[in-house]
């Protein structure tokens, strides 16, 4: 809701003769909260309900996190633009610990993402990862409750929330690769709605769009979604990108990585050819022992 309002407000001011009104909805993922996403149906079980609204023509357009959206949107749909990215970081939450290396063995860290699992689990074998979902009250009142140790989340949901306080570190892409887009919000839209993009193109960040480009083109060839634990991150630096990328198993057992820039004009370009050094160390077997032990399950 914080992600429509803000939405609305940047249009408010940029067209203020405009009546704009938030459609509010609960999604199939909102209301899953026992179970983890990889085991449910992943990320698209928080947009089905909102592109439904689009093709009835209750609704115009919808403001997505990025890194909960599909890397395939159904046929007729289309994402009009990417706003500016917020911090892409992973951050530490935790009321007695300041780090991730102050945990003592044995310590639960709760986290909703296989990426975080893999990551946690592959640096700090001696800790325990058990399921965190719900929104960020929810999330918070467990920790909060000594459920869990410390809690793994975003930081710019927690940013935009104003609960910046919460955060005792943030994790930095060499401990924690960001999952792709995240931090960066999203505009989806029918894709013959040219009249909406271009309302919406004045809100359009191009740094965030081209880097947000190239994580999503190499997640989008691994078929990423909340089964996989698959992480990547590029940034823009001149005229060029640079771009970091991750697969793993859930344990941290195996684990691929790969790095490589390329021209800022061609971020498709960069992310298939940091899929090809993924492939290169077995990415396409990490995944599918991914899946199989996601399957057995």
């Amino acid at each position: 809701m914080w992600q429509s309002e803000h939405v609305r407000d940047r249009l408010a001011a940029l067209y203020p003769q405009c009546s704009i009104t938030i459609l509010g909805m609960t999604t199939r993922g909102d209301q899953i909260l026992d179970r983890t996403l990889s085991k449910v149906g992943g990320k698209g079980l928080f947009v089905k309900e909102l592109e439904i609204a689009m093709a009835e023509g209750r609704a115009d357009f919808a403001v997505h996190c990025l890194k909960d959206m599909p890397m395939d949107l159904p046929e007729g749909f289309v994402l009009a633009g990417i706003m500016e990215r917020e911090d892409p970081r992973d951050a530490f939450v935790s009321n007695d610990y300041a780090t991730l290396d102050a945990l003592p063995a044995g310590a639960v860290v709760g986290t909703s993402s296989l990426r975080r699992q893999a990551l946690i689990t592959a640096g700090y074998p001696h800790l325990v990862i058990k399921p965190l979902r719900g929104n960020l009250d929810t999330r918070l009142g467990k920790l909060d409750r000594g459920e869990y140790a410390a809690i793994i989340l975003a930081a710019a949901g927690l940013i935009r929330l104003g609960l910046r306080a919460r955060i005792r570190a943030m994790i930095e892409p060499e401990q924690s690769l960001p999952a792709p887009g995240q931090g960066a919000l999203a505009f989806e839209i029918q894709a013959d709605r040219l009249d909406l993009q271009r309302v919406l193109a004045p809100l359009n960040h191009v740094e965030s769009a081209l880097t947000v480009a190239a994580e999503r083109t190499l997640s989008r060839i691994f078929g990423g979604s909340c089964q996989i634990p698959l992480a990547a991150f590029a940034t823009l630096e001149g005229d060029q990108l640079y771009l970091r990328a991750m697969v793993a198993m859930p344990d941290g057992s195996r684990v691929a990585v790969a790095e490589a820039r390329g021209p800022a004009s061609d971020p498709q370009a960069l992310g298939l050819h940091i899929a090809g050094l993924l492939r290169a160390q077995g990415a396409d077997e990490i995944l599918a022992a991914c899946k199989a032990d996601i399957a057995a399950e």
